[in-house]
């Protein structure tokens, strides 16, 4: 059996990183990894951390890409690679441009697709933009269907999809269980997160930023700025802010934090030293999907900066807030936190135990399969 998987960013390789690996401990498999390079220095530093070598290359990135060019250069280019190596499944991942595209060209070819982390939904194709029209349409051509969580699972089957559906957990805990490991054994990203913040003060509470959604240009980072100036006017607070190699996004933040005190704008930092910067966390806040998986799963509370999130799970559970990009309400919940009004409790995962991509591949082969079935969650109590 020949298998093509296809990332093209940072978070799908983190991703597809596990399934790789149990792909190539697979007898009769053939795998065949492709970048398409939608993101590049993010993806190709992540890839060497995790040990991903792209067999392909596409080496799509241009500056100021639209998502239309990117689209079209990643169907054509895409289909290209699939004219020349033939697979028997196409396997991506979440809701990239580079999924999509993949996606499309694999079923303009008659060609199999499988999604991991498929159905995902916040119901609103505005929020985020464009990701979830990306993963419905992912969803409607994939024919196995890898959902992380059974709450997942009920969005597929209340779309009447064709594809088969499975409750695999994600990978992203198989991913983070590997970090672990690394960072017990490689001293080299504690030496890249310490080059990175040098004097960082251990008496201080750190409170780590990511966001770079499209939906929170203009105002919403705007407003996401205001309230990271507030919280760093707190005495006990330190707050570190990795900024996104967008360019609206470095010129927005960097135009209003640069060079104020206990904030500390950095680059991107790899993988694993951003995982170990993770748990020396207090407290996080966040636009991303996958931070919204990884800082439960350490027991670090997350406000979600957002208005909409398709993972619910940890919203229900207590795990995580959200609080939209609006600095009035950041500023109050983040105080709440740091004030001990409510409380951070380590969680059993909510969305994976570690063996998703087992569970991907075992299906994949044809084998039996025990779904993935969340462990009850504490709580940030009040």
């Amino acid at each position: 059996m020949k298998i093509l998987s296809v990332f093209g960013t940072r978070p799908e390789v983190i991703k597809m990183a596990p399934v790789l690996r149990a792909l190539a401990r697979e007898p009769g498999v053939e795998s065949v990894a492709c970048a398409t390079g939608q993101h590049r220095e993010l993806l190709d530093q992540t890839a060497a951390e995790l040990g991903v070598r792209p067999d392909i290359d596409l080496a799509l990135m241009r500056p100021d890409q639209t998502l239309n060019g990117v689209t079209a250069a990643a169907i054509e280019a895409l289909d290209a690679v699939m004219a020349r190596v033939e697979p028997d499944r196409v396997l991506v991942h979440g809701d990239t441009t580079t999924a999509m595209a993949a996606a499309v060209a694999a079923f303009h070819r008659h060609i199999p697709v499988g999604h991991v982390e498929a159905g995902l939904r916040t119901g609103d194709l505005d929020q985020p933009f464009p990701e979830e029209f990306n993963r419905r349409v992912v969803d409607m051509a994939a024919n196995l269907l890898w959902a992380p969580t059974e709450e997942a699972a009920d969005n597929l089957r209340a779309e009447r999809l064709a594809g088969r559906i499975l409750v695999t957990g994600n990978t992203v805990l198989d991913a983070l269980e590997l970090a672990g490991e690394r960072l017990a054994a490689d001293p080299a990203p504690g030496a890249e997160l310490a080059r990175a913040l040098p004097g960082l003060d251990p008496a201080k509470r750190l409170v780590l930023v990511t966001a770079h959604r499209r939906e929170n240009f203009g105002d919403g980072l705007d407003e996401i700025c205001a309230a990271l100036i507030q919280l760093a006017s707190r005495p006990d607070v330190e707050v570190v802010y990795p900024v996104h190699l967008n360019p609206h996004v470095r010129a927005q933040v960097m135009g209003r934090l640069r060079g104020l005190d206990q904030i500390r704008l950095i680059e991107p930092l790899g993988y694993l030293a951003f995982v170990a910067l993770m748990r020396r966390a207090a407290l996080v806040l966040t636009d991303s999907g996958g931070v919204q998986e990884e800082a439960p799963a350490l027991g670090r509370p997350v406000l979600v900066m957002r208005d909409a999130t398709e993972r619910p799970e940890a919203l229900r559970a207590g795990a995580a807030r959200l609080v939209g990009a609006r600095a009035e309400v950041i500023v109050r919940e983040a105080g709440r936190l740091l004030d001990g009004e409510v409380h951070a409790v380590a969680a059993p995962n909510l969305y994976g135990d570690g063996a998703a991509a087992e569970r991907i591949v075992d299906s994949i082969m044809g084998r039996p399969v025990k779904p993935f079935v969340a462990a009850q969650a504490s709580t940030l109590a009040a």
